[in-house]
């Protein structure tokens, strides 16, 4: 091999990963600094695991919500039919990659304060080199930006975890779209949301329920997209909010906050009779979950250790199988639950979640923060990190943290103002509806009970624990 080709650059800030962090953390940065930033991704394109997405994936959450705050994504249409009907669009695979694509060559590139390195590997120490060239440069900048610290894992490009013997057909999430024969049977394995996408995308083909198998090691506790909703439907939106609240201010329990908030329909579960072990935050509609409850051949073994040509190996158990089934493996680590650090240090930004839900929003702020304030005190007072959720009292930790952050941010103007503005803050435009009767009584609900909510929930984790699954165990 020819020696590497090596380059020096200067730039203010190194970001390390060109996914939904990087790329909202980014946007608000440039938006509020003249700050210069080189962009840096291992992918050949920006966007991602979108762009290693299964191509029936959609957003969970309305595109709305979703991408950096100076591109609005989509239309801001409701869809008129399928399982989402009547709730506003939720963009696919297909359209976030054209829309990270749109960010980075015709907002990010064309300011001149950005340089995008595709197909390029981080190895530390502001370098990094070509994944295809040999090539290798160094950054100079005053902070490096780890967007990839909480990245996840998801069956597109993580092998199966578990033992696949000669001859099984076994496909990733994405590989059912692609079968050009008729199984006789799809097994579906994992229980988090890539199954759950994969299950429903079945049965809107046609694929009867009875021809479906879905294998979870736990049960899912889900989101009702009802409740999140931008637009002429955020009173149902506020209205969710308002009513977590008062549940966890009432609650005497953690099971008490859950009974409370499922007899609502904020929370779904697929089986009513099973008790959820796992909460990832996932959101779902109430159609999907009507087709999911066709499903009947439900297995509840555990982890799959092995699949042989006539059986599949689990912790608990034995079921047969055979070569005409096919298996479908969602089974992935999913969100990342590294050792928490501060978000803001001398020279870096580890990007990590701080409240609950809407990550666009998160990172968005982390950018708006980084451009106007200087102390890093400061800034990691406004943000302190959480881990990513994977059990019931994770979201007690992560609801609380939302509740403390809020309250920093509206003594701070700055931090207010922006909140108030940006397109990613679900919250943006409920001031608008201050005369809906609906809006009114959520809002003096909030203000009752937001205080007793805050008190409360620190005292229900520390009376739940920290519960099971927090090894970051796969969905399987």
């Amino acid at each position: 091999m020819p020696e590497v080709a090596a380059e020096t650059l200067e730039s203010d800030y190194l970001v390390v990963g060109a996914g939904t962090a990087g790329m909202a953390f980014t946007d608000a940065l440039l938006a509020h600094s003249d700050a210069t930033v080189t962009i840096v991704d291992r992918r050949h394109a920006p966007g991602g695991h979108w762009v290693d997405a299964y191509p029936y994936v959609r957003l969970h959450q309305p595109s709305a919500f979703y991408g950096v705050n100076s591109v609005p994504l989509g239309r801001d249409a409701r869809d008129v039919a399928g399982t989402n009907a009547g709730y506003y669009e939720l963009a696919g695979a297909d359209e976030i990659r054209d829309y990270f694509a749109k960010v980075m060559h015709g907002r990010f590139l064309p300011t001149g304060r950005v340089r995008y390195f595709p197909s390029s590997e981080y190895v530390g120490e502001g370098r990094f080199v070509s994944r295809l060239a040999n090539v290798s440069r160094t950054v100079r900048a005053r902070k490096v930006v780890d967007a990839r610290y909480v990245e996840g894992e998801i069956p597109a490009t993580s092998p199966p975890p578990f033992e696949v013997a000669a001859g099984v057909r076994c496909v990733a999430a994405g590989g059912i779209a692609r079968v050009e024969d008729r199984p006789e049977r799809f097994v579906v394995i994992g229980a988090g949301k890539t199954a759950l996408d994969a299950c429903v995308w079945l049965l809107e083909q046609g694929v009867p329920a009875s021809a479906i198998r879905w294998i979870k090691a736990r049960e899912a506790r889900w989101v009702n997209r009802r409740f999140q909703q931008p637009h002429a439907l955020l009173p149902d939106f506020y209205g969710g909010a308002a009513m977590q609240i008062e549940a966890m201010a009432q609650a005497a329990s953690t099971r008490d906050l859950f009974d409370r908030l499922e007899a609502e329909e904020y929370f779904l579960r697929v089986d009513p009779a099973v008790a959820p072990t796992m909460f990832r935050g996932a959101v779902i509609s109430e159609g999907e979950l009507r087709l999911l409850r066709r499903i009947e051949d439900v297995v509840r073994l555990g982890h799959v250790r092995r699949i042989e040509r006539d059986e599949i190996v689990l912790d608990g158990g034995r079921v047969p199988t055979s070569d005409r089934t096919v298996h479908v493996h969602c089974a992935a680590r999913g969100l990342s639950r590294p050792p928490l650090r501060p978000i803001f240090e001398p020279g870096r930004v580890t990007v990590q979640p701080f409240q609950w839900g809407f990550v666009s929003f998160q990172f968005a702020l982390l950018g708006f923060l980084e451009a106007t304030i200087e102390s890093d005190a400061e800034k990691n007072r406004l943000c302190q990190p959480i881990a990513y959720w994977d059990v019931d009292t994770d979201y007690l930790t992560a609801f609380r943290a939302t509740l403390v952050n809020q309250q920093a941010w509206a003594a701070h103007p700055a931090i207010a103002s922006w909140a108030r503005s940006t397109r990613l803050n679900p919250m943006t435009g409920v001031e608008l509806l201050r005369d809906d009767p609906s809006v009114a009584d959520s809002r003096e609900r909030i203000r009752r009970f937001a205080a007793g909510a805050v008190s409360n929930l620190a005292r229900l984790v520390e009376e739940g624990g920290p519960g099971p699954g927090r090894d970051g165990s796969r969905e399987a």
